[in-house]
């Protein structure tokens, strides 16, 4: 009788061809995003006022901020990248702090963040960045719109996302960067509203910033979905006290990704371990749907009346564990 394929060493020779691919795939066309310059953003402290006067302050700053960037793209003759800037800049939009320069970093309020009572923070993954951030941005307004009143969606552009292809995303060096600035925005989020409850919504490898931010943060619920792993085997060993749930919808590619973590000779250590939608990993499971990987925040979607259901502390539609 012929031997049954060996799952594990397949699994570890499809993820190192991944990786020799992502490496050996030259780079073309555009500069690379982090290379369009922007001026030194407004020093602004911690935030620890949360009124409406002190957070308008906060946002015409910035505003200002995101203008004087929009400006700098313009002169350096990269029209995508001052495009949408200009539209961050637009009248209305509130923004806790943006920096434009090596990438763009940036936290966007949509509601009213003074008398939220639910606040969700939305973690994006690989892929995200200025040139696109329309996406980010809808995909909070959807949430925001699921959820109602008295609540608050933060989007967090608080790190350089990696591209989908490339090593970057394969490993945790751009999650363990981007944990102390989640951290810290966490942190403040709770000093200035501590009766509110607040979850970080965590998509694809954004999962890996918020399992590595995950022990001591102050949040109360932890999302992770459409993850390719962690990097953690279960949710115990995330050491948190935060509730944490995972959910992958039907058509999503990560199912895909071999859940391995491999040592790569003159690399590093590539791929993210356990599903987290696993049984073994512990999380609590929640419908998402049959979309796919960038289907989460869509209007009408299953994940996305469930994930402001778990943000508005509710038990989610055909939640299991």
């Amino acid at each position: 009788m012929a031997d049954r394929p060996r799952r594990p060493r397949l699994r570890r020779t499809l993820l190192a061809a991944l990786v020799t691919f992502a490496v050996a795939v030259p780079v073309s066309g555009a500069a690379r995003p982090e290379t369009v310059p922007a001026p030194a953003p407004t020093a602004l402290g911690p935030l620890r006022d949360a009124s409406p006067a002190a957070l308008e302050e906060r946002y015409a700053v910035s505003r200002r901020d995101i203008r004087a960037a929009g400006r700098a793209a313009d002169a350096h003759g990269d029209r995508q990248r001052a495009a949408s800037l200009r539209a961050m800049a637009a009248p209305g939009r509130q923004f806790l702090s943006f920096d434009g320069r090596d990438g763009g970093r940036s936290v966007e309020v949509v509601g009213e963040l003074s008398s939220a009572r639910r606040i969700a923070v939305l973690v994006p993954g690989a892929g995200v960045g200025l040139d696109a951030y329309g996406r980010l941005r809808r995909g909070a307004t959807a949430l925001r719109e699921e959820l109602g009143g008295g609540t608050a969606v933060l989007a967090w552009l608080g790190y350089r996302s990696p591209a989908t292809v490339s090593p970057a995303a394969l490993t945790t060096g751009r999650a363990d960067e981007a944990v102390p600035g989640l951290r810290a925005l966490v942190d403040e989020v709770r000093a200035a509203r501590p009766a509110a409850r607040i979850s970080l919504l965590c998509h694809s490898y954004g999962s890996v910033i918020c399992a590595r931010s995950a022990s001591g943060t102050a949040a109360d619920a932890l999302v992770l979905y459409g993850s390719p792993g962690v990097g953690a085997k279960s949710v115990a060993a995330l050491r948190t006290g935060a509730r944490v749930w995972a959910g992958r919808g039907g058509d999503d590619w990560i199912a895909r990704v071999p859940h391995v973590r491999v040592r790569v000779p003159f690399v590093a250590t590539v791929g993210f371990g356990t599903d987290p939608v696993a049984a073994r990993f512990g999380a609590e499971v929640f419908d998402a749907g049959d979309g796919g990987h960038s289907d989460y925040l869509l209007p009408g979607s299953r994940s996305l009346t469930n994930l402001a259901r778990i943000a508005a502390g509710a038990e989610p539609l055909g939640a299991s564990r």
